[in-house]
């Protein structure tokens, strides 16, 4: 799922405080010193989160109202999440993961710590009917709460697009995956996220088969169909490279996350440099990711992390955190604090209908997996 984020990783340095943005390094700054007075003062909590994914006043008041300091590390894929976890020892108390595959896969190797609910009184804030969508993910909802969500769709530049594609309506993958279209947007440059576990589920659905399938007929149609509009194809990169080259107008049509298209369009307006950057939720359904706070089994301040997770999940903190990054939340009474234009946008947050035409991504087993990869392997090679 993700999922979602710029490219580029800031690491902590000599054991303070990194974030990912000035703000942050603003935010950081105002933070109080540790008062041994306050719960968890002078405990520090190390965060390992998607780049550009939160608001740093959030963190900032985190601080200030525990005196428990954040040593706040980014990534950019959820490659690289796994490769740190699965090396051990990764030091990290929280973490971000998608909820397919990696929090999946996650919660089956036991490498997850289940959260103690008692210490999360505002877990009932979340939406059960959100919850029950990731609980294919997590049984019972034992390993993860849900941080933000969205969906996968396209970015694009609506004033390119229109004159490439003069009468294909916008609302369906259509606009990217019929080749004659890729043809005619090769121009004014199409990327796509390097995301098998996105993409293909994606293509699979526009070309009528189960988005989950494990058939090999229905992989090879959709490896077929990105083949097809492999030539015309100028990048595929990582989701975060994505956003910014949409807000300059480096690219016209970009099939990737949706809150990286809203930040997008919000950077392209205040650059006010007339481009216009919209974003297809595809009418033929499109997949519904969940990113989910968790902490890893050997978190070395697990319970620093349960007041962290238990402090995101408040309304206003939520709200914020959406205000801030466009990705909308799973807490219902956090809605009405969120801004108007955000929450009124049915691009960040769907309406019921757009909802009920999602659909969520499952557990493959290993083989299935492998053949996925080998699938996209050959598209990204062309070949």
């Amino acid at each position: 799922m993700l999922r979602r984020m710029l490219a580029a990783t800031l690491c902590a340095a000599l054991a303070v405080t990194t974030l990912p943005s000035a703000a942050f390094a603003q935010a950081q700054a105002q933070a109080p010193a540790p008062n041994a007075a306050q719960p968890g003062a002078g405990t520090t909590l190390n965060v390992y989160n998607w780049s550009d994914y939160i608001d740093p006043y959030a963190v900032s008041r985190f601080q200030q109202e525990t005196g428990i300091r954040i040593r706040y590390d980014v990534y950019d894929s959820l490659e690289t999440l796994e490769g740190k976890l699965s090396a051990g020892r990764s030091g990290y108390d929280i973490i971000v993961p998608t909820s397919e595959p990696t929090f999946a896969r996650l919660v089956r190797a036991g490498a997850l710590l289940p959260l103690d609910r008692a210490r999360i009184p505002n877990w009932t804030n979340q939406d059960p009917a959100l919850l029950q969508r990731v609980a294919s993910s997590d049984p019972g909802n034992r390993f993860g709460a849900i941080y933000l969500y969205g969906t996968v769709g396209l970015g694009i530049r609506v004033d390119r697009v229109r004159a490439a594609l003069p009468d294909v309506p916008l609302d369906s993958l259509d606009v990217l995956m019929q080749p004659e279209n890729a043809r005619r947007l090769a121009r004014c440059g199409i990327a796509v996220m390097d995301s098998a576990i996105d993409v293909l589920p994606s293509v699979l659905r526009w070309r009528g088969r189960d988005p989950n399938s494990t058939d090999a007929a229905d992989l090879r149609a959709a490896e077929e169909a990105l083949l097809a509009i492999r030539p015309h194809v100028r990048a595929i990169i990582a989701s975060g490279n994505i956003m910014d080259a949409l807000a300059t107008g480096e690219y016209c049509v970009a099939l990737t996350y949706s809150g990286d298209v809203i930040q997008a369009q919000a950077r392209a307006r205040e650059a006010a440099r007339g481009v216009e950057i919209g974003y297809i939720q595809p009418k033929e359904g499109a997949q519904l990711w969940f990113d989910m706070l968790a902490i890893p089994a050997d978190a070395p301040n697990p319970e620093a992390a349960q007041a962290f997770i238990n402090f995101v999940l408040r309304p206003d903190v939520m709200a914020g955190i959406t205000n801030h990054v466009r990705y909308p939340n799973a807490i219902p009474t956090a809605t009405p604090l969120v801004n108007e234009a955000v929450r009124n946008d049915p691009n960040v947050y769907p309406t019921p209908e757009m909802l009920g035409r999602t659909f969520v991504a499952t557990q493959l087993s290993a083989q299935a997996e492998r053949a996925r990869s080998r699938s996209w392997n050959r598209f990204r090679a062309g070949r």
